[in-house]
């Protein structure tokens, strides 16, 4: 090598941080460094990548402003910190070995086959020619494969296999896409299929695959593994199947998703718009919530009673391979778990925990190191409403605005996801599911020591839900090792959350509507109906709705028609026989329930929504018993039509009564006005509900921002109706975009009310409505505090 010392050279050190390894980002370092004439090295360190170059200083320069501009379309690129050191002279550029050691990087999701994979895996002259695993720099396995840190083979469960002198030559060429693809192989080196069943010896490669697609056209359930988990897979147009796969898992009448062959295939089994599209198609590949078609291929099993069809394309060449032959066009594709458990990633674990539920397994023995199921996604007037916030998505953190000091915040105990944040990041985990089995626990465990070791971050606060009795917070109090446990009240969690993703940096208070099933509230009723005026550290109960007693506690929840019957008592409506919920109820279910209301045992005051919109759904007839949470609010929702007339609630003092509301619903019904029609009508009252307390905060406040979240509010139609209501009022509108507004984005919320204002031994967010003394204050003439309706009718934009 030539050895230089001219004084015009200079040579820069960049560490750069963000999604930078794996995607392809030290094979772009060296073209450009080569295009530039710029001599130096580029190596993954646990930071990120380190780069150094030398060279002219005006190209040095240049090398600077383009290593984040053009970055590989996989990188996330979010610092470049740049020192000078003294040059080395030289004219070479190389690529070194990755430098291990503490540190932290952002790990890619798993990402859908790229095109370029699938045209070879597609080509009869190509070597990886129908091949079950193959990937390249911009797709594959990434999150569900890394057992540590800097991301290089030996650091991931591709550790096992050794590369072919083939993949040996991609792997180590900087101009070839599969640079240091840590998940390439060929079927010469790579993973290999296997098919096991009952009464027959193992299968493998395309005899596995043949036998697979031959059980799934003659009406068979299979285990199918995939990134982040198995899936139970079935033909989705056969009613019997379907029936089978939903009787073995206990499912209840909980919807399954699909799989779908192509765009095609969807369009004609579900309405897509083009933004539905492109989510459907793109990298990520999550199930997207699309509304049915009438009378399609689906049998009307696999989501009973619901309007929408959770619907997802193939991620993985697998997937592919399964729909090549003439067998079904669309598949359920369940996660691969009893009810209660976790997804199963493990090939001997699936053989004994789905044995009873499956037909055959269809594995491979790549492993998976962490579950990761597939993402739920809707969209709501163009922008993605996150319901289940996984594969493809996490685990790339959501930056705060606020920095934080390291800590672990535990979520709620349904849907529970955790959070791990230190400084300007959070990285929120990908579901973990329901703590409520040793199992699920257990993978809770396992997914935040694995969290932990990405993101490099140690907590020093562990941050909870306020519920004494959530497992999530038991488990805090287990582990803390002497470390702090904070609870944060359940809703203000909520709002603090969706403040958090958009970015929410104002010292003034939102408007908060915290609307969902239930929440530990701070008077230790069970809240869902909440107006708060909530900063980050802390908030003020402005309104809610009025409390009626909850019968039973979960056999309430289960009975929409028992708190049609409680909200009923509560509003002085009679329990007339003609209502549906009324009728839905035994004599001596009547009987127990008025006894149980009138003497208050085993009751629970609360103000919740959610189980207004089971009320609602149980009065109209839609839904008396519900077998999956929400069931009664999604069937709602889906009977919406155009229509008129509307419903009020009343508001006296921090009271919301929806008394009124009530006695106009009974009497639509007891008018024979349709459920669609009742149901249209609700869903605006509950938009224009929101609108008029908000105006009426704003003119006592002059407050103009409002933010939204709970679980009611992943209803298309409220969202929707509501956002674009307040936006027509001029308010600033926070809704959820990136974090699910259930329980699912709890823990986020938690830490961004938490980790920035935590002081020993004190509860943080156990908010009071400070104007709770003077009950009249700003009430018009009438006893409605400002909420008087406008002349124009509805506010709320729900179709009349």
């Amino acid at each position: 090598m030539n050895v230089t010392t001219d004084p015009a050279r200079v040579r820069l050190r960049l560490g750069v941080t963000g999604v930078v390894q794996g995607v392809g980002f030290r094979p772009f370092v060296y073209a450009l460094a080569r295009e530039l004439g710029l001599a130096g090295q580029v190596s993954n360190c646990a930071d990120g990548v380190l780069a150094e170059v030398e060279g002219d200083p005006s190209a040095v320069a240049v090398f600077q402003q383009r290593i984040a501009a053009e970055a590989p379309a996989l990188a996330v690129v979010t610092g470049v910190h740049a020192t000078t050191v003294p040059a080395r002279g030289g004219t070479d550029f190389r690529i070194l070995e990755s430098t291990g050691g503490p540190g932290r990087t952002l790990v890619s999701p798993d990402l859908a086959t790229c095109p370029d994979c699938l045209a070879e895996f597609r080509d009869p002259r190509d070597r990886r020619f129908r091949y079950p695993f193959i990937s390249c720099t911009n797709c594959g396995p990434r999150f569900t494969m890394v057992t540590g840190l800097p991301y290089d083979r030996p650091a991931t469960t591709m550790a096992g296999f050794p590369l072919c002198a083939a993949c040996s030559r991609e792997y180590g060429d900087p101009s070839d896409r599969r640079f240091h693809a840590q998940s390439t192989a060929c079927p010469v080196c790579g993973p290999r299929l296997q098919l096991t069943r009952a009464g027959h010896g193992p299968s493998y490669a395309e005899a596995a695959l043949t036998a697979a697609q031959e059980l799934l056209r003659s009406g068979a359930i299979l285990a199918v593994k995939g990134l982040g988990g198995f899936h139970l897979a079935c033909d989705a147009g056969n009613e019997t199947a379907v029936a089978t796969l939903r009787h073995r898992k206990d499912r209840g009448n909980k919807p399954f998703a699909v799989m779908a062959s192509g765009v095609g295939t969807v369009r004609a089994i579900a309405e897509v718009n083009d933004a539905e599209r492109e989510l459907l198609t793109g990298r990520r590949r999550p199930i997207v919530l699309l509304r049915k078609r009438a009378g399609s291929c689906v049998a009307d099993s696999v989501a009973p009673g619901n309007p929408d069809l959770g619907v997802m394309l193939p991620y993985t060449p697998l997937h592919h391979l399964l729909f090549e032959s003439t067998g079904p066009a669309v598949l359920v594709m369940t996660s691969g778990n009893l009810a209660g458990e976790p997804i199963v990633t493990g090939d001997d674990d699936a053989l004994t925990r789905l044995d009873g539920l499956v037909d055959a397994w269809l594995g491979h023995d790549r492993p998976i190191q962490v579950p990761c199921d597939d993402s739920v996604i809707r969209i709501v007037d163009g922008t993605e409403l996150p319901i289940r916030r996984s594969r493809g998505y996490a685990p790339l953190p959501i930056d705060l605005r606020r920095p934080v000091r390291p800590a672990l915040a535990l979520g709620g105990d349904l849907k529970n996801t955790f959070c791990l944040a230190d400084g300007g990041y959070a990285w929120l985990s990908g579901h973990v599911g329901d703590l409520d089995s040793l199992a699920t626990i257990d993978a809770l465990e396992r997914a935040e020591q694995h969290l932990e070791m990405l993101s490099g971050v140690r907590p020093e606060l562990l941050i909870t839900d306020n519920h004494p009795s959530y497992r999530s917070r038991q488990w805090a109090l287990r582990k803390a090792g002497g470390r702090p446990v904070v609870g944060v009240q359940h809703h203000h969690a909520h709002l603090a959350s969706v403040m958090t993703e958009n970015g929410y940096d104002d010292e003034q208070p939102v408007i908060g509507f915290a609307f969902d099933g239930t929440g530990y509230g701070a008077d230790g009723a069970v809240w869902g109906g909440e107006v708060l005026l909530a900063t980050y550290s802390g908030f003020e109960r402005y309104a809610h709705l009025r409390y009626v007693q909850l019968p039973g506690g979960d056999a309430g929840v289960r009975n929409p028609c028992r708190m049609a019957l409680s909200h009923l008592r509560a509003a002085g409506l009679p329990w007339d026989p003609r209502l549906p919920a009324v009728a839905a109820c035994s004599d001596e279910e009547r009987e127990l329930l008025a006894a149980q209301l009138d003497r208050n045992l085993a009751c629970a005051p609360t103000s919740s929504m959610g189980r207004l919109f089971d009320a609602v759904s149980a009065l109209a007839g839609v839904c008396q018993r519900v077998g999956y949470e929400a069931q009664a609010a999604i069937e709602l929702e889906g009977r919406a039509v155009k229509a008129s007339g509307q419903y009020d609630f009343a508001c006296n003092g921090s009271d919301i009564d929806p008394g009124p509301l009530l006695a106009a619903v009974c009497r639509d019904v007891l008018d024979g006005v349709p459920a669609s029609i009742v149901s249209t009508r609700f869903h605006r009252a509950v938009a224009d509900l929101i609108v008029a307390v908000a105006a009426d905060v704003r003119n006592r406040t002059q407050l103009n921002t409002v933010a939204v979240s709970g679980g009611v509010f992943v209803n298309q139609l409220l969202l929707s109706a509501t956002c674009r209501a307040l936006a027509r009022a001029d308010f600033a509108v926070l809704r959820p975009r990136r974090v699910p507004p259930t329980d699912a984005g709890l823990a986020l919320g938690q830490l961004a009310v938490a980790a920035g204002t935590h002081k020993e031994g004190h509860h943080v967010s156990r908010g009071t409505r400070t104007s709770e003394g003077d009950p009249g204050a700003g009430r018009n003439p009438d006893g409605h505090r400002g909420l008087r309706r406008s002349p124009e009718g509805s506010v709320s934009g729900v179709p009349a």
